[in-house]
C-alpha cells in the first residue's frame, strides 16, 4: 500500500472510532466495517492489463469466503434473517462498485472501468447458485468439504505462484476476452490479499473438522476474512481471539487513540523513512550484478536484512494502530528477532503469525504422524524432515521459485543443527549459565551469529535466480571476478 493508501484507510478507521462513540446500542460497526472492508478489497485490487480481471478477482475473493461460511457453519447456528441481510449488503456494496462505470468515477474505487452491470449480475447469479448446490451436495460430510475446501485454495494458490502456469492461465483469460495471448506474462494475475485470506480460511475449515471452530455469523465471517487493515501483509489472526473483540462493545477512548496514534507514527517511520531509505542501498537484481567489493557486498546484504524488517514490521504497526481504533486487537507479529539467540527463537519472533500457523496446520500434525507411525522414526529424523517440510513450505509460499525453495532449505537445516547442538550442549550450557558474565558474552556471540547466518539467508529470499545468488556469495567471501 502507498502511503496515501494508508492514510485514507486510517481516515476512514478514525471515522468509525469517532462514529461508535455515539453508538449507544454497538450494532453499527459491524454492518460499517462489513461494507468498508468489501469495497477496500476493490479500492486495494492492482490494475491489471487482463480486461475486467481486477473487478473479477475481488468478486472471487468474496465467493470463496461465503463458499467457506457455508463449509464451516452449522445449520443450526444460522440465523437466515441476519445472514439475508449480510448478503444483501455485500452484493449491495458490489453493484454500487459495478454502477461507478456509469459515473465517470474510474480510478478512484476500481483501477479499470468495471464490467457492463447486467454482466456482473449474471456472474453473481452464477456465483449463488454454485454457493448452493456445494451446499446441498457437501452438507452432512464430515471432511469432505475440508479435503474440498483446501484442494481449491491450493489449485488456485499454485496458479497465482507457479510462473509456467500463471503465464498459461494468463494466455487463457486474455484469449477469451478478446485481448492477445502473445502478450502474457506471470505478472498478469496479482490477487490482493489471497495468501492471507487462504490462511484463514484454512484455518477455520480445519477447525471446523475438527471441532474447535467458534459459531459465526455471516458477517463476522466476512469481517475477520477481509479485516482491511490486515488484508495486504497481515498478521494472520486466529477467528476466536478475532470474535472475541468483534463482539464486546466498543468504547473508544482518550486511552485507545493515544495507543493507536503512537504505533501508528512508529509504523510510518518505520516503512516510509527507515525501510525506504535502507532500499537505495538494499541487495537487489540491478545491484547485485554491479559489486566490486566485498566490503560493499556484505553492506548490500545487512541493508537488504533491515530494510525487509522494517518495511514489514512497520506494515504490521499500521495494521494494529487501525486494528485499535476498530476495537480490534491484532496480534504482535515481530519481537525484536534479530537481537534473539538462536534461529528457532528467531521464528518464534519473526513474522510470529505465520510461524504459528505452519506450527499448528503443518509442523505438529507431520509430527505426530510421524511419531505415531508403525516403524518407529528416530527423533532426529523426524526433527529434520518435519523442519526441511515447514520451512520448504513457508519458502514456497513466498513463491514457487528455486531460490524461494533454496531459503526454505537453509532455514530448515539450519533450525536442525542449531537443535542438535542445543541438544548435546547442554550439559556445557548450564555451566555457562552459572556464570553471569560468561553467559552474557556467549549469548552475545549466538546473537550476532543467528543474524548473520539469517542475514545471508536473505541472498536467497532477495535475487531471482540460483546463478545469481551464488556470484553474490562468491563476492561476500572474496571469490569471483
Amino acid at each position: 500500500m502507498s502511503l496515501i493508501n494508508i492514510l485514507i484507510l486510517v481516515g476512514f478507521s478514525l471515522a468509525i472510532f469517532i462514529f461508535s462513540k455515539f453508538d449507544r446500542t454497538h450494532k453499527l460497526r459491524n454492518p460499517l466495517l462489513l461494507a468498508l472492508s468489501t469495497g477496500v478489497i476493490f479500492w486495494l485490487q492492482p490494475a491489471l492489463p487482463i480486461r475486467g480481471l481486477d473487478f473479477w478477482l475481488p468478486v472471487a475473493t468474496l465467493a470463496l469466503v461465503a463458499l467457506g461460511w457455508m463449509l464451516t457453519s452449522k445449520p443450526e447456528e444460522r440465523n437466515p434473517r441476519a445472514t439475508l441481510i449480510t448478503g444483501a449488503l455485500v452484493i449491495g456494496t458490489v453493484l454500487v462498485i459495478a454502477l461507478t462505470r456509469y459515473s465517470g468515477m474510474t480510478g478512484i474505487i476500481t483501477p479499470s472501468r468495471p464490467p457492463q452491470t447486467l454482466n456482473v449480475l449474471m456472474v453473481l447469479l452464477v456465483v449463488a447458485m454454485v454457493l448452493f448446490l456445494s451446499y446441498i451436495l457437501l452438507k452432512g460430510k464430515s471432511s469432505l468439504p475440508y479435503i474440498v475446501g483446501v484442494t481449491i485454495l491450493l489449485v488456485i494458490f499454485a496458479a497465482l505462484k507457479l510462473p509456467v502456469l500463471t503465464e498459461w492461465l494468463s494466455g487463457l483469460l486474455r484469449l477469451w476476452g478478446g485481448q492477445s495471448r502473445e502478450l502474457a506474462s506471470a505478472l498478469d494475475l496479482r490477487w490482493l490479499g489471497f495468501s492471507y485470506i487462504a490462511f484463514r480460511l484454512i484455518h477455520t475449515l480445519r477447525d471446523r473438522q475438527n471441532g474447535r471452530l467458534p459459531a459465526m455469523a455471516l458477517d463476522e465471517y466476512f469481517i475477520y476474512m477481509l479485516f482491511f487493515p490486515a488484508i495486504s501483509a497481515g498478521p494472520i489472526d486466529r477467528s476466536e481471539r478475532f470474535i472475541k473483540d468483534l463482539r464486546q462493545p466498543f468504547i473508544p477512548s482518550a486511552e485507545v487513540l493515544g495507543a493507536a496514534s503512537k504505533r501508528l507514527v512508529i509504523g510510518l517511520l518505520k516503512k516510509f523513512v527507515i525501510a525506504d531509505l535502507l532500499a537505495m542501498i538494499a541487495l537487489n537484481t540491478v545491484n547485485a550484478g554491479q559489486i566490486t567489493s566485498t566490503g560493499w557486498a556484505w553492506v548490500l546484504v545487512y541493508a537488504y536484512a533491515f530494510q525487509i524488517f522494517f518495511d514489514f514490521s512497520g506494515y504490521t504497526d499500521i495494521a494494529i494502530s487501525m486494528g485499535l481504533l476498530l476495537g480490534i486487537k491484532l496480534p504482535e507479529n515481530f519481537n525484536a528477532p534479530y537481537s534473539k539467540p538462536n534461529l528457532t527463537q528467531f521464528w518464534n519472533n519473526w513474522h510470529m503469525t505465520l510461524t504459528q500457523w505452519f506450527r499448528a496446520y503443518f509442523f505438529n500434525p507431520l509430527t505426530r504422524a510421524l511419531r505415531s507411525s508403525k516403524n518407529p522414526v528416530p527423533v532426529w529424523a523426524v526433527i529434520l524432515i518435519t523442519q526441511l517440510a515447514t520451512m520448504t513450505l513457508i519458502g514456497l509460499w513466498h513463491g514457487i521459485t528455486i531460490n524461494f525453495v533454496l531459503w526454505g532449505l537453509w532455514h530448515g537445516l539450519g533450525i536442525f543443527i542449531q537443535n542438535r547442538w542445543s541438544d548435546w550442549t547442554k550439559p556445557l550450557s548450564a555451566r555457562i549459565q552459572q556464570n553471569p558474565s560468561l553467559n552474557n558474552v556467549v549469548t552475545l556471540f549466538t546473537t550476532l551469529l543467528t543474524f548473520q547466518f539469517v542475514a545471508l539467508g536473505w541472498v536467497w529470499f532477495a535475487l531471482p535466480s540460483t546463478d545469481l545468488s551464488l556470484q553474490v556469495f562468491g563476492r561476500l567471501f572474496g571469490m569471483g571476478a
